[in-house]
């Protein structure tokens, strides 16, 4: 069964919305860094989508080092280490209300990539929705 594409953004939403909420828990109860509670999420992440998708490491042989080196340079460091020590310090520091909306404006800047690399095209429906998102992020962070 495949799901549509809509559908599993919004599960999306939702996992990483209230996982944050359980992941700010986590840090203020045990009195984490933000450092450790990455390491735990990703110890735990690593651990369950290694075991999903061992039938398919056979295909890294085959991605090649451009395709790999994206995912490492990309996944890995910027949005793995940069993204993620970025955010676990914003969710330690300041209210949830104040940290996601900003933190997941995420999508912006990857169309901003996506059009500076022309990879992407901007069209005027995407200029409004985009600015329509800037609108409320302001609305819902500033006081």
């Amino acid at each position: 069964m495949k799901l549509n594409p809509q559908l599993l953004a919004l599960l999306t939403a939702i996992a990483w919305g209230v996982g944050g909420f359980f992941e700010k828990k986590g840090l203020h109860l045990g009195n984490l860094s933000p450092q450790l509670g990455i390491t735990i999420r990703t110890a735990v992440a690593l651990s369950v989508l290694g075991l999903l998708s061992y039938t398919e490491w056979a295909s890294l042989t085959q991605a090649g080092p451009k395709s790999l080196a994206m995912m490492i340079i990309g996944g890995g460091l910027i949005a793995g280490v940069g993204g993620m020590l970025c955010f676990y310090a914003a969710l330690k520091g300041a209210p949830l209300g104040k940290v996601m909306p900003i933190a997941f404006t995420s999508p912006l800047f990857g169309v901003l990539m996506g059009v500076l690399t022309g990879a992407e095209s901007l069209t005027p429906k995407g200029i409004i929705g985009m600015l329509l998102t800037i609108g409320g992020i302001i609305v819902l962070t500033v006081e």
